[in-house]
């Protein structure tokens, strides 16, 4: 659908009560919902039993792949619904679409406090599903409402602000998580995500309704977006659940297949739309496609965050609940929150390729020393410290240059749908990435480690070394990605000289 953006309404400015409101509302995905990665196996002990081990829990209300589960599906819709949410914002009004994303955080949320019991499983599935829903209506709907009513200097710092919220939340999820999951409990996290979305919807009520002028009428490809949802969906389920189903049985053979005709039916349907949900036409842009790759991969190693510090929870309960862990992630928040205009002013010195480029690399760094699970707790525990604020640094350098290279080469009448499919690969590189790590770690940790011993000596404590070894091999995996993304950067995004 074209469209263009229709004047504030009535001439309304954006004031400190909205721009803390649409603040407000972000945060309940980046900080509130983005906690659950570190405090999933507190969850599942509350939920299951105050038990030592997964193991010792003989019927459990939620295994640990299906926490997994949980734990990604938020990310999951949020990039599944993105796209149409942020259309029906521009249709419906941006105030309507924003204030429904906090009504539907607030129900998501409810239902994640009220899983218990044989119920505890539908309830935190469905829960975290619509957190992702209220995720893809509030992202788009609210930097909408920035562009429409706030312009110059104002809008540069109500930016500055939602950038904090985003960035900010989810560089404190594992810190705030961790310490109201260890001294008050999980649920309370969710409870002050509930009274955050009453908040910010009592703030942005009232604000003048804001839409975009409909210069054409094209229906949105719902059936599109149906496809993709059942071929990402059973891809999920075939990564997550493979192991424990069996690779061979007809299940996972079963959903593979849908996966794989899904996604040859998808991309056959797209092109043959006049308005299709993913407009495969701008992949002939090879630098839109390199940064949207390299995008997708690099957002996809958020596993080696959620992956380490449940690593240390299971490997040293006695030294790390969630608390202690995502404390040693306070360099992470503060090298991304205070290095992420230092990447927008290398990619004014040098263009998007390097800064793209040196950021991946230092994540690629980040994951070699999280990978050195061999050492004694002491020595890891300052090469966690050291690597926590690596990734956000690399994270910072990365961020805006990319953004820079997928859309500032793209024509104006495609600047629209290229942000929707880079939105969307952040997300769902994020769930994809949570989903294939937690995949790997738990499917080492319960097999067979000792080819693994074989190569690389364990020091100190030998009773976890079947965790630690689950956590190496997957630091190298999230390695594994990182290559692939300085390879696509590499290959598509043209040096500065190239550009000019």
């Amino acid at each position: 659908m074209s469209t263009t953006t229709a004047p504030a309404s009535q001439g309304f400015r954006g004031n400190e009560k909205l721009l803390w409101g649409i603040v407000l509302g972000v945060t309940t995905f980046w900080l509130f919902a983005g906690t659950t990665g570190t405090v999933a196996r507190n969850m599942l002990q509350e939920i299951n039993g105050p038990t030592a081990t997964p193991g010792e829990w003989a019927n459990p209300y939620i295994s640990v792949n299906q926490m997994n589960l949980a734990v990604s599906i938020t990310a999951l819709f949020s990039g599944l619904f993105i796209v149409l949410a942020g259309g029906l914002a521009d249709k419906l009004g941006r105030v309507k679409v924003a204030i429904t994303g906090n009504v539907l955080g607030l129900v998501g949320s409810l239902l994640v406090v009220l899983a218990s019991g044989s119920l505890a499983l539908p309830l935190m599935l469905t829960g975290r599903a619509i957190q992702g829903l209220s995720a893809a209506c509030i992202m788009p709907s609210t930097m909408a409402l920035l562009k429409a009513y706030w312009d110059g200097p104002e809008r540069q710092r109500a930016v500055s602000m939602w950038s904090i919220g985003s960035w900010g939340g989810s560089g404190l999820a594992a810190i705030f998580g961790g310490f109201v999951a260890s001294n008050l409990g999980w649920r309370y996290i969710f409870w002050a995500s509930i009274l955050i979305s009453i908040i910010s919807i009592a703030m942005m009520w009232g604000t003048p309704e804001s839409k975009a002028e409909q210069t054409t009428s094209k229906r949105f490809d719902i059936v599109g977006l149906l496809i993709f949802i059942v071929t990402i969906l059973s891809l999920m389920i075939v990564v997550i659940f493979g192991a424990q189903l069996g690779w061979t049985s007809p299940t996972t053979l079963g959903l593979a297949a849908v996966a794989l005709v899904g996604m040859a039916v998808f991309v056959w349907w797209e092109q043959k739309q006049d308005n299709p949900f993913m407009d495969f036409a701008l992949f002939k842009n090879k630098t839109f496609t390199g940064a949207t790759i390299s995008n997708f991969t690099i957002n996809a190693t958020i596993g080696l965050l959620i992956v380490s510090q449940q690593m240390l929870q299971l490997a040293r309960p006695e030294r790390f609940d969630p608390w202690r862990a995502g404390l040693l992630t306070l360099g992470y928040a503060i090298t991304i929150i205070g290095f992420i205009r230092v990447g927008e002013k290398l990619l004014q010195k040098f263009g998007p390729r390097k800064p793209m480029l040196w950021g991946a690399a230092i994540v690629g760094v980040v994951c070699i020393l999280l990978a050195m699970t061999q050492t004694l707790v002491a020595t890891y525990t300052v090469l966690a410290v050291v690597a926590y604020a690596l990734f956000g640094l690399g994270l910072a350098f990365y961020a805006t240059p990319s953004t820079d290279a997928a859309l500032s080469n793209l024509p104006a009448a495609q600047s629209g749908s290229g942000s929707g499919i880079y939105k969307m690969a952040s997300s769902l590189g994020s769930a994809i990435g949570a989903a294939v790590s937690l995949a790997i770690f738990t499917a080492v940790m319960g097999g067979d480690v000792t080819q693994i011993g074989e190569v690389v000596h364990m020091q100190g404590v030998q009773s976890n070394a079947a965790i630690r070894s689950a956590g190496m091999v997957t630091m190298l995996f999230n390695l594994l990605l990182v290559v692939i993304s300085i390879i696509s950067i590499m290959v598509t995004v043209p040096k500065q000289d190239e550009t000019n």
